[in-house]
């Protein structure tokens, strides 16, 4: 069960989205055969379907895994909590805004993440669109920030983001932001999800680029800089799993490029550096990546999500490292040079 977990979501969502599906395939095929109804199995078995990509999949896996079981609402709790996701891939916020309102009511887990899910995929509705319960994106993001829990006298890294984010509602006339379902996507690392089915990163992608049009046409504001930086991140993935290396690339420069323009979400230079150090490991430029890597972990602090990037960080130099055992303390990213497979110049 520890290594399932640890291959399923640990590894997942505190690495580089390379979780070891193989490896939990085969631990868990005995006891899924044994126990074919079993819900423990049944989960890990949506799970497993979800990281390969498998999504349809995956949701009958969760469907069947509520159906098995009704003595431990908490477990289907979980099953809410990954069907949201699955159909959050697949851009049908109406299915996920169901199970986030789900969640809300019936789970305690972090009551304003739940309602930030509910208020970002209301958001994400095309206009004309039947809003269920009469609920309001603007009033939902607004009541976040009265939901903060504090566990053992500390708060959760995942509601502080939702929190931040939502106080953007708070004054009578807000502007709203761009594809906030689709940028805490990128928090629990849903885009190696869907990099697995082109026409899902297609499909998102064409949101982004819709997004990034919006803002173009949008009055200029104290978020402007942010917002761009972070559509192109998410943009910067989508070209990446699509093959598109030299536009992935220059996304994820884009944002180092306008590090001083950023003025509240400063977790994006230091994961656009990540995200850029990801892309030269698969194109086998080790060093480099070691270098972007070193830079993100030592030159920046204090952004939201700052331990979740850093375990990311760290199992990146893990799968860099034995093809790059040393590396510059304080590399400078913006002297890059060239794209795609050319070899970047430092300027020290």
């Amino acid at each position: 069960m520890l290594l399932l977990c640890y291959h399923t979501f640990l590894s997942f969502v505190l690495g580089t989205g390379n979780g070891n599906v193989e490896e939990a395939e085969k631990l868990l095929r005995p006891y899924l055969g044994r126990y074919p109804k079993g819900a423990v199995f049944l989960f890990f078995a949506g799970r497993i379907e979800a990281l390969k990509g498998s999504i349809d999949t995956a949701i009958r896996r969760f469907e069947e895994c509520c159906e098995a079981q009704q003595q431990w609402k908490q477990f289907h709790h979980m099953c809410y909590w990954e069907l949201m996701w699955c159909f959050t891939y697949q851009r049908q916020w109406k299915m996920a805004y169901f199970y986030a309102d789900l969640l809300s009511k019936e789970n305690s887990w972090s009551k304003a993440t739940y309602l930030y899910m509910k208020a970002s995929y209301l958001s994400m509705f095309a206009d004309g669109d039947h809003k269920p319960f009469g609920d309001n994106e603007v009033e939902l993001f607004r009541a976040v920030p009265g939901l903060k829990l504090k566990i053992a006298g500390k708060s959760l890294p995942t509601e502080k983001f939702a929190i931040r984010k939502s106080r953007r509602y708070l004054p009578s006339d807000p502007i709203p932001l761009p594809v906030p379902a689709l940028e805490m996507m990128y928090i629990w690392n849903g885009y190696a999800v869907i990099g697995k089915q082109r026409a899902l990163t297609e499909g998102m992608l064409e949101i982004l680029n819709q997004a990034g049009e919006a803002l173009d046409r949008a009055p200029a504001s104290e978020f402007s800089a942010d917002d761009r930086c972070m559509v192109k991140l998410l943009k910067g993935l989508c070209l990446k799993y699509l093959g598109n290396v030299a536009g992935a690339e220059e996304c994820f420069l884009a944002i180092h490029a306008a590090e001083k323009k950023i003025k509240y979400d400063h977790y994006l230079v230091p994961n656009a550096l990540l995200e850029l150090a990801l892309l030269f490991l698969d194109q086998g430029r080790h060093e480099d990546a070691v270098k972007l890597l070193v830079s993100a972990k030592q030159n920046y602090k204090n952004y939201s999500m700052e331990s979740r990037t850093h375990f990311r960080i760290q199992a990146a130099l893990l799968q860099a490292r034995p093809a790059a055992p040393s590396a510059p303390a304080s590399p400078d990213p913006s002297a890059w040079s060239g794209s795609g497979g050319a070899k970047p110049t430092l300027q020290h």
